[in-house]
């Protein structure tokens, strides 16, 4: 009996062991997301109590990460500050690949009016940097995490939609797509079978280094005071707060800054790894 043939996602599974850094990063991000997900049985204190230890106190034993202003600590809010962070971060992604994914899919398959008044829309966001379109809404619905969460959702759908868009033009030339119009294959079916696979592996790429972008531009507007609002124990909020005391505490902005580079850092390294491991061209 011939060798049993691998699924594409096991051989894209064989590919990303092969990157040493993406694994790396897949370790490190499955270690904050589990921190995250456990920070009440992880976090040595309630992020948000006042008085745990002396204020502005440097790390010591009691206090891994030294305590902020107030005397919170601040290992605690770090911890915590990734549950919100990432949580949001994800939220976005999620909220902007399924907008953009549906509006390239639809705009590929279908074209001619409907596939240009969708490009010229995209086009129109694009004019405007992506932290600029999201300060501009966050500054036209108001401070919060839930404007936060829209503002970059919606600054990353043309990414998705271009993308998809020219993965689709691809796919439907396909002979497969042309017999299941010959059969009478209705078109939702034919995009949703048939096309839609073709966009899973750059959407997964883009999605994966879309967290990453998400988390900077998340903190940016909380720390600009248009996202997360204080005592809130969030990354961008925690930088806002100890701003004025770098001099005096460095802990208090430094351990805030720390996560955010190094989940950025390992979403980036992991989204790399992705994009080779998912190139249908490369070979083990």
């Amino acid at each position: 009996m011939g060798k049993p043939v691998a699924s594409p996602a096991a051989l894209a599974w064989q590919r990303l062991t092969t990157k040493r850094a993406a694994m790396v990063a897949l370790v490190v991000l499955v270690a904050l997301v589990t921190l995250a997900a456990f920070a009440p049985l992880v976090a040595p204190y309630d992020p948000l109590a006042m008085g745990t230890g002396p204020g502005l106190n440097a790390p010591e034993r009691t206090h891994l990460f030294g305590t902020d202003l107030f005397g919170r600590d601040v290992l605690s809010r770090v911890i915590y500050g990734g549950r919100i962070s990432l949580a949001v971060a994800f939220a976005a992604v999620l909220f902007s690949s399924l907008i953009g994914v549906t509006l390239g899919l639809v705009a590929g398959y279908y074209g001619k009016g409907l596939d240009m008044v969708v490009m010229r829309a995209m086009d129109l966001l694009l004019a405007f940097p992506g932290i600029f379109l999201a300060l501009a809404i966050v500054a036209l619905l108001g401070p919060g995490l839930n404007n936060a969460v829209l503002a970059v959702g919606i600054s990353a759908i043309p990414t998705y939609t271009r993308t998809v868009r020219g993965c689709v033009l691809s796919a439907k030339e396909n002979l497969y797509v042309d017999a299941a119009r010959a059969v009478g294959v209705p078109d939702g079916r034919i995009m949703l079978r048939h096309v839609l696979p073709n966009v899973f592996a750059p959407v997964i790429i883009l999605m994966t280094l879309g967290v990453a972008w998400a988390i900077l531009n998340i903190c940016a507007l909380s720390f600009l005071g248009l996202g997360s609002q204080p005592p809130t124990p969030e990354w961008g909020t925690m930088l806002f707060e100890s701003r004025g005391f770098l001099r005096e505490a460095w802990w208090a902005t430094t351990f805030p800054g720390l996560a955010i580079m190094v989940t950025v850092m390992s979403v980036n390294r992991l989204g790399d790894g992705l994009r080779d491991a998912l190139d249908p061209r490369l070979k083990i």
